[in-house]
């Protein structure tokens, strides 16, 4: 159970960074808005993220009490020396920060939903509960992440609340549209990030167009995406290609989006839907 597990959150990842085109993200053909990154950065992050994705799935078989919000500490604990791993990998770019905390605690908490007959949405909600009030609600304001800042700047909880709250964007929007959606898996990966992206509360998108304002911007462009046919016609692809030229020239990205859309990918291949 735990290969399968662990192979599918891999795949998730690759999935991920081969989909193109990504507005302000890096796929094989564009960096986006990372000049510090190209394609075989997010490889090589990929493989290195392996044996943390082996320990999560491990953490949530092995797992013998009743308060789950332990073997989430015991998850994160893992995920700081996953992030040096990555570090390491990459030398020093920071690829896969969002997806070691929330694809970690997909993998954790499927190991533990599948062996117990859980739901994994229910799983996550036990794992993170009190995460906002545990991480940010005594931030040292000298040194934020991204999110953090966002938090303190616009009160967006970021994805510290989508954990504690089960990820029900994923739970109720992108997994059934990804398994709903038709076309190659390409088409069906893209639109997908369009749909997260015309919902989510994105602090990285935030964080790079300097207000919380501009989600409303975001959110407009991806509905128009998707009502334009979205990645199966032309009219659609024109116009990601031209909004992926004013993410580079603002030096906007949807990485938070992407995050989503990783762990979209690891339920739809668990559920056999992809």
């Amino acid at each position: 159970m735990i290969k399968e597990i662990v192979d599918n959150a891999l795949k998730a990842l690759l999935y991920e960074a081969v989909t193109l085109p990504k507005p302000g993200l890096v796929d094989p053909v564009d960096q986006g808005s990372h000049p510090d990154m190209d394609i075989y950065t997010f490889i090589d992050s990929s493989v290195a993220l392996a044996p943390y994705l082996n320990k999560a799935a491990q953490i949530g078989e092995e797992f013998k009490g009743h308060n789950l919000t332990q073997m989430f500490q015991k998850l994160r604990q893992e995920g700081i020396l996953a992030e040096t791993e990555m570090l390491r990998a990459t030398q020093a770019v920071n690829t896969h920060k969002g997806a070691i905390f929330s694809l970690g605690i997909f993998v954790c908490a499927q190991s533990y939903a599948k062996k117990h007959e859980q739901d994994i949405f229910e799983v996550i909600k036990k794992m993170c509960r009190g995460l906002i009030h545990h991480d940010l609600s005594t931030l040292n304001k000298k040194h934020l992440t991204a999110g953090e800042e966002q938090y303190v700047k616009y009160q967006i909880g970021g994805v510290r609340e989508l954990a504690e709250r089960g990820y029900p964007i994923v739970r109720d929007s992108s997994l059934p549209y990804l398994k709903m959606s038709q076309g190659t898996i390409n088409q069906r990966l893209l639109d997908t990030l369009m749909k997260i992206a015309s919902q989510a509360d994105d602090t990285t998108f935030v964080k790079r167009a300097q207000g919380r304002q501009t989600l409303a911007w975001l959110h407009e462009i991806s509905e128009k995406f998707l009502k334009l046919g979205g990645s199966k016609t032309q009219a659609g692809m024109q116009f990601l290609k031209e909004e992926n030229a004013i993410f580079k020239e603002h030096d906007y990205t949807i990485g938070g989006c992407a995050d989503l859309l990783i762990v979209t990918i690891f339920m739809a291949l668990e559920e056999n839907s992809l």
